[in-house]
């Protein structure tokens, strides 16, 4: 790949692995393993929280292996800015699961060698979310790319990160389907997730690839259309969500007392439906944020 860029020398990679990388490894495996442990008394957060740690696991795995090996030549896209692309949602995957999990599980287990390792797992969580938010923050410094902008240390790209963050929250919620099938109002709702995900992912990806100058249009004015097209539709969905979920007219239930399973469920149905539409407005402010900062691009920089 012939783009001109000059990539960290070997000590710069060495002192990024020992320090940032190995560490990153170890702390995910060791959650993981820790919550392994517990059997089938990790619950479902427990496996949910296992999910993710194996995942920033294999990834941060893969990246160790493609620069050691010198790999990262052989993409057609910037390597150093996409690893930290990652390492920023890794930054909140891994702080999402060590909050969620000590919140909604850890602090019920009553005293003994299974809370242990449950807050033990909590902690190397919380190290592995900061030793990635490390990496997010001065990594690129380290490396000296002076010619080259880090993607997420821009106002776009930390929104874009944020956005399909949060969409992804979402969509594990959705992934009870009882929420929203066979009612068509809400499964435009996820409809309208799913293609804002795949919209702003597609936006990170010729941005990352150095692939906008394809575009028939100046990327300012396709991200500012793309940004606008989504703000309408998450308003529509937030106002389907709230109407056809909460709105007895419509089939919702208002009081949370109204479904019986949050008596004995912290996390029931009507909890998920709340979720869902605090991480929607969440979203939505995301993209209205997005959608004021191309606008200052294209009206006032232009």
């Amino acid at each position: 790949m012939s783009t001109g860029v000059t990539y960290p020398n070997l000590e710069a990679w060495n002192t990024v692995c020992c320090f940032l990388r190995l560490p990153q490894l170890f702390c995910t495996c060791m959650a993981f393993s820790l919550v392994a442990d517990m059997g089938i008394s990790r619950g479902n957060i427990g496996n949910w929280s296992m999910t993710i740690w194996g995942f920033c696991f294999a990834v941060t795995l893969i990246i160790v292996t493609v620069e050691f090996f010198d790999f990262e030549s052989r993409f057609p896209f910037f390597w150093y800015n996409l690893s930290i692309t990652y390492a920023c949602y890794a930054t909140l995957l891994c702080l999402l699961a060590s909050s969620i999990y000590s919140v909604t599980y850890v602090q019920f287990l009553p005293d003994g060698p299974l809370q242990d390792r449950a807050v033990a797992a909590t902690a190397v969580s919380c190290i592995a979310s900061a030793l990635y938010a490390i990496d997010v923050a001065f990594v690129w410094s380290w490396y000296e790319f002076d010619e080259i902008t880090c993607y997420v240390h821009t106002v776009p790209g930390l929104l874009k990160v944020l956005e399909t963050f949060t969409a992804s929250i979402i969509f594990t919620f959705l992934s009870n389907t009882s929420l929203y099938l066979h009612q068509p109002a809400l499964e435009w709702c996820v409809a309208v997730y799913s293609i804002c995900f795949i919209l702003a992912a597609l936006a990170m990806l010729l941005k990352l690839g150095g692939w906008e100058n394809i575009l028939p249009v100046r990327f300012p004015i396709f991200q500012l259309g793309l940004t606008l097209f989504s703000v309408l539709l998450y308003i529509s969905a937030l106002v389907l969500w709230l109407l056809y979920q909460f709105y007895e007219e419509f089939g919702g239930q208002p009081q949370w007392s109204d479904d019986i399973s949050c008596f004995d469920d912290l996390m029931c149905t009507w909890i998920q439906r709340l979720a869902v539409a605090i991480l929607t407005a969440i979203n939505l402010l995301i993209y209205v944020a997005d959608l004021v900062y191309w606008a200052c691009q294209v009206f006032y920089r232009d």
